[in-house]
């Protein structure tokens, strides 16, 4: 049985293969696809050729009728169907349906294939500021309990064995930094990710004099992808990338997670798992199940494997735009999901997190002194091996030996009471004021664009990232095209 789609007739098993979960999948871009239309018939209604491909009047009505496809969609009232195959066809069904032969024309100088990149790369802007945001919050609740429990004293560990005397502010504010490393991690994949690649079109440019530097400003990118080849066939690659960017908060948020997960077993007994983020059992009333914590060691393999998939999707590719990339779609929309959400249920767990001093201070057994107990050797002049070998000979000797004594003995950069958590707290500030930046200024170019409440003049915006964000003469320009 054969369907006729936009594009032409199809076998309808084929339709099926062929279209995947994209009907699904897609509707999470339907603002980025309004956007990138409505960014490409401005350019189109400002080409110097005659007659006019577009004239400014139509754009603007097209502006207008995609506007209100993005506030259906937000009200649940546009859909992507089979027959469409995805959003990109599905907005120009309901553009022609409306505009006649005016929505016939807004796909002139452009290919679904460059139309998803685009799609693809402003959906990655808005979700990676989400999970910079995201990690924003944990850093800050991280911070707060190492703050609340700063000098309390812990036991460090190695090969999981006790081995010196450390504090609880240690160990939280060492998540926190391990995360703002992961941030930095984030913004340089963003940074890649905030080029535009609209107007490579099939992958080999277009006959006609389209502006892909006003496109790439009017989407607010830092810059357009220089080489149309490589505009297309970064997809995949670029996914990766970011997908492996999110699997290092993954990772760092799975190795907390078994913190989490074995300090507060009985055997430990450090923290208590506060009650709201614990399951409880079937059969045994009493159990209290880090199941939160559990799961989230489960996700940061799926990211991390998420990565390693999308590569090995594309390893094999040769060069223009292959079908195979739409298999990468799932797993980068998924990845992002799976971060977002494990760095947002962490945050309030941290905050809720009980700390049980009395545990912690009876796991200062004697031996955990040792290496301690050998330095103050080393300072009355023995040499270090010499006083290694005396301490443990003579473990006994390091019996009542006061923790607190011990962590405050610490002071030098880093170590327990050498934490400078005002300079952890100032990196997460300027991690948040970035990711509010760069927000403010996608919202402005989005809203003027499409016309949509609350816009800002992106003129009087700063270019994020100044080095690399849009001209001033570009972003005047940008106003002046969209009314």
């Amino acid at each position: 049985m054969r369907q006729k789609t936009t594009v032409g007739e199809v076998d309808s098993s084929v339709l099926a293969y062929t279209a995947g979960r994209d009907c699904v999948l897609d509707a999470a871009l339907v603002e980025a696809d309004c956007f990138g239309t409505a960014a490409h018939v401005t350019m189109l209604s400002r080409l110097p050729v005659r007659p006019a491909l577009i004239k400014p009047a139509d754009a603007k009505r097209v502006r207008a009728e995609l506007r209100r496809i993005l506030l259906d969609a937000q009200e649940g009232r546009f859909s992507i169907t089979l027959a469409d195959q995805d959003v990109h066809l599905a907005v120009e069904r309901r553009l022609t349906e409306k505009l006649g032969d005016l929505g016939k024309r807004v796909h002139v100088g452009r290919s679904r294939n460059d139309q998803v990149a685009v799609d693809l790369r402003l959906f990655a802007k808005t979700r990676l500021l989400d999970a910079a945001e995201a990690a924003v919050g944990l850093i800050g609740s991280l911070l707060g309990f190492a703050r609340r429990y700063e000098q309390l004293p812990m036991v460090g560990r190695t090969h999981m064995q006790p081995a010196m005397p450390s504090s609880v502010g240690l160990w939280a504010s060492a998540w926190a930094e391990g995360l703002l490393d992961d941030l930095t991690l984030l913004m340089a994949v963003y940074e890649l990710n905030d080029q535009c690649p609209l107007g490579s079109a099939a992958s080999y440019g277009v006959p006609l004099p389209i502006d892909r530097q006003m496109t790439s400003d009017l989407l607010g990118f830092s810059k357009p992808v220089h080489n149309v080849l490589h505009a297309n066939q970064s997809r995949g690659k670029l996914e990766s990338m970011i997908l492996a960017a999110l699997g290092q908060i993954m990772l760092t948020l799975s190795r907390l997670a078994q913190d989490l997960i074995l300090f507060s077993m009985p055997e430990f007994g450090y923290f208590r798992l506060p009650a709201a983020f614990t399951t409880g059992s079937s059969i045994m009333p009493q159990k209290r199940n880090p199941d939160v914590a559990e799961l989230l060691r489960a996700k940061a393999a799926k990211v991390l494997s998420q990565a390693n998939l999308v590569a090995e999707i594309v390893r094999a590719s040769p060069s223009g735009y292959n079908r195979d990339l739409q298999e990468a779609k799932e797993p980068f929309m998924d990845g992002f999901e799976v971060t977002i959400s494990s760095l947002r249920i962490l945050s309030p767990l941290m905050a809720g997190l009980e700390v049980r001093e009395v545990a912690l201070r009876q796991a200062f057994t004697p031996e955990v002194f040792a290496t301690d107990r050998a330095l103050e050797l080393v300072a009355g002049g023995m040499p270090f091996r010499d006083a290694y070998h005396e301490v443990k000979a003579h473990l006994e000797d390091v019996e009542g030996m006061d923790p607190d004594a011990a962590v405050a003995a610490k002071t030098h950069l880093g170590a327990p009471m050498g934490l400078d958590l005002g300079l952890l707290a100032d990196r997460t500030g300027e991690a948040a004021a970035w990711a509010a930046e760069e927000r403010a200024y996608y919202e402005a170019c989005r809203n003027t664009l499409l016309g949509l409440k609350g816009k800002k003049d992106p003129s009087r915006l700063t270019a994020p990232g100044s080095a690399v964000g849009c001209p001033a003469g570009r972003e005047a320009e940008r106003v002046r095209v969209c009314k």
